[in-house]
């Protein structure tokens, strides 16, 4: 099913956070990991804003998805971008550690990861902290189409091994190949409909 979406909330501070509706699938990764462009595949229109210089996402911007069901997907700034002050990145830092810490819709976290680089040190940093955290964080290899399909599975093992740790095997994903961003999409629709089902028998 095709993905009706919409930008609900932009939020560059805690207290412009929206209350939740429903269950929250929120995105993560380096500053130029493709993140923007990915969330546009995914609701099949431009509504996240794409930009060549890094660090462009500056706020916590919420997108009200229907696909049969409705889900809010949550687009993070990225992180790591050096150009910024120290105290901007702190003040990123703050804001995107106490959402994922303290949001109780939120039901998976997708860390969006360069496939050409694997994790890099701010990743590794993410991986770590994220431990502590009681959402599954599902790693996604974004920038696909930038290496030969022969040596992605390769690649990906390579991660894994190196210490990589991601909730579910990790996907693969190109803004420009429709089938990897269609299966992304269907990953998220059957996560969101095992999560209600686990919620209804915690429910019990």
């Amino acid at each position: 099913m095709r993905w009706q979406a919409q930008l609900r909330v932009t939020a560059f501070t805690p207290e412009q956070i929206p209350p939740a509706e429903g269950p929250e699938i929120a995105f993560v990764g380096r500053s130029n990991v493709g993140k923007s462009t990915l969330l546009n595949g995914l609701m099949g229109q431009k509504l996240a804003h794409v930009s060549s210089k890094p660090g462009k996402t500056r706020s916590i911007n919420f997108y009200s998805v229907e696909a049969g069901r409705k889900f809010t997907l949550v687009d993070l700034p990225g992180f790591g971008y050096a150009a910024l002050s120290r105290s901007e990145r702190e003040s990123w830092n703050r804001l995107i550690g106490d959402f994922l810490s303290t949001r109780g819709a939120l039901r998976l976290i997708v860390h969006l990861v360069d496939i050409r680089h694997g994790l890099l040190a701010k990743d590794e940093d993410f991986q770590e902290w994220s431990r502590n955290l009681e959402t599954p964080v599902f790693v996604v290899f974004t920038k696909a189409d930038k290496i030969s399909s022969g040596k992605r599975s390769g690649l990906v093992r390579q991660y894994v091994s190196a210490g990589l740790r991601s909730w579910d095997k990790p996907l693969v994903c190109s803004s420009q190949e429709p089938k990897t961003i269609e299966a992304l999409r269907s990953f998220i629709e059957a996560f969101l409909d095992r999560s209600d089902g686990a919620s209804e028998e915690e429910g019990k």
